[in-house]
């Protein structure tokens, strides 16, 4: 499959100085903002970036699909996270997707290119390492530290997007940060 809006206009490009206006404008605007936080986001929850690439266009078709509603939604970016949550589920729950595969390397994470040979090498370990930390944390804390991380999300937006109490959602990123302390200490 190929990468979400491909044949859409580049990431944070406009016509105009003025957000787009139309629903197909607006969805378009926002999920390609937001493409690299979503992707990264669901490569945790899916192991690997192909499968991400793969949930996040679905979600992008999906939420494509319903943008006549879009009037009625008042978080895009917490929607468009949910529709792509949803997906990278769906996924998983999928027959053709039940055999585990490993989480995608050094693909994912560009190195900068002024780093020492030391240092990018310590960099690595320690990435891999919070890799491994995070794909070992329970479903609800995952998801509810990546949507902290990744996405950006306050606690009440969270809870919003998860459709729990705010104070689940905060136990969770409690218990998941203690977990990665833990482990990363």
């Amino acid at each position: 499959m190929t990468q979400p809006g491909a044949s859409l206009p580049p990431k944070g490009s406009t016509t105009s100085a003025e957000e787009p206006r139309s629903s197909a404008d607006r969805l378009t605007h926002a999920f390609n903002e937001m493409r690299d936080e979503l992707v990264s986001t669901l490569l945790y929850v899916l192991g690997n970036r192909d499968d991400a690439l793969d949930a996040a266009q679905e979600a992008f078709i999906k939420c494509w699909r319903t943008q006549d509603s879009l009037a009625d939604v008042q978080n895009l970016r917490a929607w468009i996270f949910r529709v792509g949550l949803n997906a990278a589920k769906d996924m998983k729950r999928s027959a053709w997707k039940r055999r585990s595969k490993p989480i995608a390397g050094d693909e994912t994470m560009i190195e900068g290119r002024d780093i020492s040979p030391g240092d990018s090498l310590e960099e690595r370990e320690d990435l891999a390492q919070l890799r491994k930390a995070i794909l070992d944390l329970q479903p609800n804390e995952k998801e509810v530290f990546l949507l902290r991380q990744n996405g950006g999300f306050t606690y009440e937006e969270i809870a919003d997007i998860r459709k729990a109490p705010v104070g689940t959602v905060k136990t969770q990123m409690r218990s998941a940060l203690q977990k990665l302390k833990k482990v990363l200490a």
